[in-house]
């Protein structure tokens, strides 16, 4: 468990906090490239570790990340007129560019001068596999653009969902690296979800509901390892990357494609959930690409028009107790986003953690807590860049694979954990 002061300081990410600072350190997650599809389309509204800014592209295609309101008299620039390279005040005319500056104050002689020492906070704003990603720290400190291997493999090896979740941000994460629940809270997926379905790792799941837990440190962050008994004197091993402050990558099954997660703080109490899935040998098949766009896997079916689940807690996430009593879906509830999401919105928009009573299984959360408060207390006290902010922490994999018993995963399973664009994972 953590104090009620640790729990504070690791869950609160707004300007000025420490793990808003460490955010601040990484390019993070803003919208998908098609959210800003066409040049002087409208704006989008961007709310990110408590900041409410708003994105344009404007007519030459250059895309902005400003804050939301003019400088003027306080109004939102999300009503704006996005014409001619800059997004215009309905209120009173004032006119910005893509970098926040003031082209335009009609109300004041333009050789006042006035417009330009009027200038919005601004942020870059930057595509890059199928994402719109932003750097909200100080420019001195702008990292390289990010080395996922899922960002780097060509568009039709790759989908990229997000999904609204209303809680904060960390027991979604710690939800991502908690590997053991997935033989409870998922089992019915690995009978009927087409992603997953049919690997031939999914029996050790079910043959072991007891997973031993070995957790490493690695350069970007951790190597969470789920073992379970196999036959042939072997472990069936997976391996979970978090790459911090919020990256993970879930195990492979199969040939089927690789995914993952981002958690990203949208306020304290919210968070936006981005997966993503990726073959890094194949393209992925019309069958996949369409089963991801209905809502499978770990993407979502959406209330129309928005990026919120239409399974959600408003409506009880269409829980069927007749599912669950059959064993259709072992929680009653459709989906494993869905399932993932309801229980931990169920923890209360901020968990308290003074209540928890971990066990061995929860190793790789308790590390990965205090690996996030050591770094934003580094941050804070000596300006120490954390983990996970060189693009070369971030050329990972999660594998699944059988490994002697008397061998340690890190070693077994070390070429496995390498990203080798082209080369398929290592999975069972």
């Amino acid at each position: 468990m953590l104090k009620q002061e640790q729990n504070e300081f690791i869950t609160r990410t707004g300007p000025g906090t420490p793990m808003g600072n460490l955010f601040r350190c990484y390019w993070i997650p803003a919208l998908l490239a098609s959210e800003l599809s066409e040049p002087d389309g409208p704006p989008v509204r961007v709310k990110l570790l408590s900041e409410r800014l708003l994105a344009f592209r404007d007519s030459q295609g250059r895309l902005g990340l400003v804050d939301e309101f003019c400088a003027h008299r306080g109004v939102s620039l999300w009503f704006g007129r996005n014409e001619d390279c800059g997004l215009r005040c309905p209120y009173h005319g004032w006119k910005y560019d893509v970098n926040g500056q003031c082209v335009d104050v009609p109300s004041e002689p333009e050789e006042s001068g006035y417009a330009k020492k009027v200038k919005l906070k601004s942020y870059p704003l930057v595509e890059r596999g199928g994402i719109l990603w932003t750097y909200l720290g100080p420019p001195e400190r702008q990292p390289e653009l990010p080395e996922f291997e899922f960002c780097v493999v060509r568009d039709e090896q790759r989908f990229v969902s997000k999904r609204l979740q209303e809680s904060n941000w960390l027991q979604g994460m710690e939800g991502g690296i908690d590997s053991s629940h997935s033989s409870w809270l998922h089992r019915g997926d690995f009978e009927h979800d087409p992603l997953i379905k049919g690997a031939g790792g999914n029996k050790y799941n079910f043959g072991d509901l007891s997973p031993v837990f070995e957790v490493v440190e690695s350069a970007g962050g951790l190597f969470i390892g789920a073992r379970r008994n196999a036959e042939n004197d072997n472990y069936y091993w997976r391996i979970t990357p978090w790459v911090m402050p919020s990256y993970t990558a879930v195990p492979p099954r199969g040939d089927h494609p690789m995914h993952g997660h981002f958690w990203i703080p949208i306020d304290d109490e919210n968070c936006w959930v981005w997966s993503y899935d990726y073959h890094p040998a194949r393209d992925l098949t019309h069958a996949e690409r369409d089963a991801m766009r209905r809502g499978l896997g770990i993407h979502v079916k959406y209330v129309p028009g928005t990026f919120t689940p239409l399974a959600n807690k408003h409506n009880n996430y269409l829980m069927d107790r007749v599912a669950q009593r059959e064993g259709r879906y072992f929680s009653g509830i459709e989906g494993i986003a869905v399932q993932d999401a309801s229980l931990q919105e169920s923890m209360g928009a901020v968990c308290d953690r003074t209540k928890e009573n971990l066990v061995g299984t929860d190793n790789g959360i308790i590390m990965a807590r205090h690996r996030l408060m050591r770094a934003a207390k580094q941050l804070a006290e000596k300006g120490t860049l954390p983990p996970g902010v060189d693009v070369e922490h971030q050329k990972i994999r999660s594998a699944a694979l059988l490994l002697p018993k008397d061998a340690a995963f890190q070693q077994g399973a070390k070429e496995a954990l390498i990203a080798k664009l082209g080369q398929p994972q290592v999975t069972v």
